[in-house]
């Protein structure tokens, strides 16, 4: 395998993976009530109470106030549905280089700047919701993770390039 076909069939792996946990975040936004029900019951099945209240004190708050929105104010979960749509939507986005790295280049840089942003988001906010800060710092964490894969496609694109060339980047995609 040439070192062309090499870098990327890496860069199509590591996108892949992206894509993947950027799906699975987003689709876990659909079923919250559900979900949160199931960590509980999971918690409280591991003796979490016991062994960190605090963690249990959160979780049963954020259900209780699932609950309460399900039932009496359930338009306020619509604005998930759609948290969940913009993560499957930008997704999308990853065609383009995985299609043909080099040339789409921007995306991956894109996705790098939005992961830097969850840190300064969750630290504005955070205390403004009542977001405890160890919570925050589980929030900053996607972001922290999340450049981590990027930041190997960004260098393995530009190791692409350099191989490629500016004038057949456009022949990737074939």
């Amino acid at each position: 395998m040439s070192d062309r076909a090499a870098l990327l069939k890496g860069i199509r792996a590591w996108l892949a993976f992206f894509v993947v946990c950027l799906v699975l975040s987003g689709a876990t936004a659909f079923p919250l009530v559900h979900e949160l029900r199931w960590t509980e019951d999971v918690l409280r099945s591991l003796s979490v109470p016991d062994h960190v209240p605090a963690l249990m004190d959160w979780i049963e708050r954020v259900r209780h106030g699932l609950d309460t929105a399900d039932a009496d104010y359930p338009f306020l979960l619509y604005g998930t549905d759609w948290l969940a749509f913009a993560h499957l939507v930008i997704a999308v986005a990853f065609y383009g280089p995985y299609r043909d790295p080099v040339r789409n280049i921007w995306v991956v840089e894109f996705a790098m700047i939005a992961c830097a942003g969850i840190v300064p988001l969750a630290l504005i906010c955070g205390p403004l919701r009542g977001i405890p800060f160890w919570w925050s710092v589980i929030d900053m964490s996607f972001g922290v993770f999340g450049v981590i894969p990027l930041y190997v496609v960004r260098k393995k694109i530009k190791r692409l390039e350099t191989l490629t060339g500016p004038n057949t980047a456009g022949a990737l995609a074939a």
